[in-house]
């Protein structure tokens, strides 16, 4: 990645290589990085990406909001009604993709 880059993972920690990450912001061979998860959970206090003037760690919130439940709920009545129809559903998972 170029050193202006950002990194920002919301999905799994153990898609990043912590260590490595840590070095590459240390060193300025990434800009940044915005990270609400990571390889062991929660981050250990003594972690030396809390220090980091170039990160922000959240609390593995990200997808959290305050309207979360309806829009969870939408889907949820969206893709019963879609299922009773026969129809394709929304935001349905390819496991196979994922390898």
């Amino acid at each position: 990645m170029a050193p202006d880059s950002l990194v920002v993972n919301v999905g799994r920690g153990g898609l990043v290589d912590q260590p490595a990450l840590t070095e590459a912001l240390r060193d300025g061979r990434l800009a940044g990085a915005g990270l609400d998860v990571f390889e062991t959970e929660p981050l250990d206090p003594g972690d030396p990406l809390w220090s980091l003037p170039n990160v922000i760690v959240t609390p593995h919130n990200a997808g959290a909001s305050t309207d979360a439940p309806q829009r969870v709920t939408g889907i949820f009545i969206e893709n019963l009604r879609r299922w009773l129809a026969g129809d394709d559903l929304l935001n349905r998972a390819t496991p196979a993709a994922a390898e």
